[in-house]
Order: C-alpha cells, then structure tokens, then sequence
C-alpha cells in the first residue's frame, strides 16, 4: 500500500551557517560599530542581545535574509517578544521549530480526513505518515497540505509503492 510520511525538519548546520554569516556582517556593519551586539545559540534557540529594539529588529531583519538564502523557511522560526536586559540592553528569542507537535498534526489529520479521500492517518511522534491504496489520493493529499497555510514548512519525505 502506497505511503509516504509528513516531517517538518530544519537542517541545524544550515541554520548555524546562517547564523554565522549574520554574525560575520554585523562585525562589518557600520551602524553596528561599538555597539554591544551578540547572537548566542543553544540546541534549538537564538538569542539575539543588542543596545535597543531598533537594532536586535535589525539583525533579526540581516538573519532572516540569510536563513532564506540558505533554503530555510522563515516558517520555521518562532519569535519572542523584545524584551529589556541587563545594563540598559535589549534582547530577543528566536525558537527554531523540529517537528509537528501533537496539536498541529491533530489538525492536519483533521483537515485530511474532511477530504474524504480514502487515506490513513497516523501521528508517529513528531510526524506523520499518510496511506492509502491510490497514489493519486496520496497525490491529493500533498496538494491540499501545500495549499493550507500552516504556521509550519512541510516536507514530503519516505514515499514508498
């Protein structure tokens, strides 16, 4: 029976390369000489520090000019407020989604079953896998989760006859 699997994965050495070439020209910017601007990174968030709003706005806009060009969706970044900090800074989180968390595939089974295409569903962890005995109900299947504007980018992986 034909299937293939819905993922939304970000590769996390293209995201640390955009982050290095963010960091490279912020060190090279004028309006970012003697300022007290950093981006610091952990397992799955960015923190962003700088003097005020305007300029933390300023490299999150240089990030995500880079995060594009390294084939990453901007979908895939989830963004904190702005907040103050320590000595008069301000500073943001940036989150890099892995993975379709339980609500979101909960709403994507949803809108797969409303098709009434005849097609299984099924949440497998942080993915999900689609089955049905027409490829062309598959096919389906991956048009309408293109046309659905999901706060998540999507892969269609693991297509198996």
């Amino acid at each position: 029976m034909p299937s293939f699997d819905v993922v939304s994965q970000v590769d996390p050495q293209e995201v640390d390369n955009a982050i290095n070439q963010t960091r490279k020209e912020i060190g090279q910017r004028y309006d970012f000489k003697g300022t007290k601007t950093s981006i610091d990174v952990d397992k799955e968030s960015i923190h962003i520090v700088s003097d005020d709003d305007f300029k933390v706005k300023a490299v999150v806009d240089v990030l995500q000019s880079k995060v594009v060009r390294r084939g990453i969706s901007l979908k895939a970044l989830v963004y904190g407020k702005i907040e103050p900090a320590a000595g008069g800074l301000a500073k943001q989180t940036i989150t890099v989604q892995q993975g379709i968390d339980t609500d979101r595939a909960r709403q994507i089974v949803k809108l797969v079953k409303d098709t009434k295409l005849k097609v299984q569903t099924q949440i497998q962890g942080d993915q999900l896998r689609i089955s049905g005995k027409k490829r062309d109900d598959l096919q389906s299947v991956i048009q309408l989760l293109k046309a659905q504007d999901l706060d998540l980018p999507l892969q269609f992986v693991n297509f198996r006859e």
